[in-house]
């Protein structure tokens, strides 16, 4: 059975101020889901101490390089020693704003898996392939070219987040995202095995809030969320987890 994962990724929001919000998550906390959360790399030793091993914390991005002349980067070894289990990789800002195609988020996912850190590796079509009908084959693409075969159900989440509903405020209908996901589980287990791809969490994510949260937990394949803006605020996000169990 996959445990349930509520994933909140801070992008560029967040300062020292922000951590009583996580005190507040911490202390609230009452869950059988794991939890985690992904401040900027400022933040992220702090926020270990806060989260008190009863949360997870991870990073947005990671470099390829264990170190060197990488200016602004941060190495895999670098998140573990501020407290980081997991990292973020893939995701549509990053794709979008950084260039970073699927064999880019292949190698950091690599890094990241012989790091041992738990990979988040995001994938997710635009409104213009999702309307020409190409959302399965653009995920698959995605998919194949984004998980290195180093992928096991211990170091991977994937998590699908359609780029037109991400801090839109538009959802996808439960169907699609049914569609998707059942999708994405017959891909990973043709190209892994049952027993692996039985084991991935698959997250949906893109303006998932306390409204929605639980009708998208009660499809078929969805595992958890990767949250954005909804993740800032303990009340917020406090709802979330609920609504997962």
């Amino acid at each position: 059975m996959r445990k349930k994962l509520a994933a909140g990724n801070w992008k560029m929001n967040g300062t020292a101020a922000q951590l009583a919000e996580v005190k507040t998550l911490v202390d609230g906390l009452a869950t059988t889901a794991d939890v985690l959360l992904c401040p900027p790399a400022t933040l992220l030793d702090r926020m270990s101490t806060v989260a008190d091993g009863k949360i997870a914390t991870g990073a947005q991005d990671c470099h390829v390089a264990a170190s060197g002349a990488h200016t602004g980067d941060i190495s895999c070894g670098m998140i573990k020693d501020a407290g980081g289990t997991y990292v973020i990789l893939g995701h549509s800002e990053r794709r979008e704003d950084c260039g970073e195609h699927s064999d880019v988020v292949r190698a950091k996912t690599r890094t990241a898996h012989g790091a041992g850190l738990v990979a988040v590796v995001c994938i997710g079509e635009t409104l213009a392939e999702r309307e020409a009908g190409q959302t399965l084959d653009i995920l698959a693409g995605q998919l194949a070219g984004s998980l290195p075969d180093t992928t096991t159900a211990g170091n991977t989440v994937v998590a699908y987040e359609p780029v037109w509903a991400i801090g839109t405020g538009k959802v996808p209908t439960l169907d699609q995202i049914q569609e998707v996901h059942d999708s994405l589980r017959a891909e990973l287990t043709n190209r892994f095995g049952a027993e692996i791809a039985d084991g991935i969490r698959l997250l949906y994510g893109g303006s998932v809030k306390p409204s929605n949260a639980s009708e998208i937990f009660a499809v078929s394949n969805v595992d958890g969320a990767l949250v954005g803006g909804a993740s800032l605020k303990a009340a917020d996000f406090g709802a979330i987890i609920k609504a997962l169990g």
